[in-house]
C-alpha cells in the first residue's frame, strides 16, 4: 500500500501516515514490553478524584502522575522509572524533521513522483523548534485494549512548549484533535493507523485531543502486537 502524504491538521499539527517501518514498530513493541515490566510497571492511572483511566500507562525518563512529573513513582512503587534512551531521542528528532521539514515527496499511484503541497511547515514564531535541537526527556506509553478511550485533554504538565511527537502501533484508532481553547468544536477526526506519526507544536501545542474509539482487529500481528494499540508520546518536560 502506498502511504498517504503528510497532512497539516491544524497549524503546527502534522499527520505523517506510515512513517515507522515494520522493523521499527517491532523494535518499539519489544522496548515497550520491557518498560512495562518495570522498574515502575505499567498500570491504570488513578486520578485525583478516584477515577481510573481505561488505558494502561508506563513512563520513561520522568514519571507522570496527575498532573505533574516526578523522578520517583510515589503513586506506584516509589521507584525511579527507566532512563530515556538516546536512540528514542534520535527517533524524535527524525520525526520532527520529517513532519516540519521540506514538503515530503510521495509516490503517485502510477509510480511517478509528486511533491506534496498540502502543508508548508513554518517557523511558528517563538515556538519554533529546529529538529537538531529537540531534546525529549520523557515518553508516556499508553496501551489501549479494545474498550479503552482517552477523553479530551491538553498536554500541559510540561514546563516547555516544545512539540509533542506521537507514534502509533497496533490497532487503528479515531484520534480527535481540537483547539487550545475548549474541549468542544472545532475539532478534526483523524484515523491513526499502525506506524503513523503525529506531531503537534507551535499554535497547536496545547490543543485539546483525545481518542474516542479504537478499532479492534485492525493491527498487523507482524508488529509483534497481536491486539490493542500502543501510543508512545515524546515530550520535553523543561525540568532538571
Amino acid at each position: 500500500m502506498i502511504p498517504l502524504p503528510p497532512r497539516e491538521i491544524a497549524p503546527g499539527a502534522v499527520h505523517v501516515p506510515g512513517w515507522l517501518t515494520l522493523d521499527e514498530q517491532r523494535h518499539l513493541v519489544d522496548a515497550c514490553r520491557a518498560w512495562a515490566q518495570g522498574p515502575v510497571p505499567i498500570r491504570h492511572t488513578v486520578l485525583p478524584r478516584g477515577g481510573v483511566m481505561s488505558v494502561q500507562t508506563v513512563c520513561v525518563g520522568w514519571h507522570w502522575q496527575p498532573y505533574r512529573y516526578t523522578r520517583l513513582a510515589h503513586d506506584v512503587n516509589g521507584r525511579q522509572v527507566a532512563d530515556f534512551p538516546g536512540w528514542l531521542a534520535d527517533l524524535g528528532r527524525r520525526a520532527l524533521s520529517d513532519a516540519y521539514g521540506p514538503a515530503a515527496r510521495a509516490e503517485s499511484a502510477d509510480g511517478g513522483s509528486t511533491t506534496s503541497q498540502q502543508y508548508e511547515p513554518a517557523a511558528y514564531g517563538p515556538n519554533a523548534y529546529e529538529p537538531d535541537t529537540y531534546e525529549p526527556d520523557t515518553a508516556l506509553i499508553n496501551f489501549y485494549d479494545g474498550e479503552a478511550k482517552m477523553g479530551m485533554h491538553q498536554d500541559k504538565d510540561e514546563k516547555s512548549d516544545a512539540p509533542v511527537v506521537s507514534l502509533s502501533i497496533g490497532d487503528a484508532c479515531l484520534f480527535r484533535f481540537g483547539n487550545p481553547e475548549t474541549r468542544g468544536r472545532p475539532y478534526t477526526d483523524v484515523r491513526l493507523a499502525s506506524g503513523d506519526l503525529f506531531v503537534f507544536g507551535g499554535p497547536s501545542r496545547f490543543a485539546y485531543h483525545g481518542v474516542p474509539k479504537v478499532y479492534p482487529g485492525t493491527g498487523d500481528p507482524a508488529t509483534g502486537l497481536t491486539s490493542g494499540r500502543l501510543n508512545l508520546t515524546m515530550r520535553v518536560t523543561g525540568l532538571r
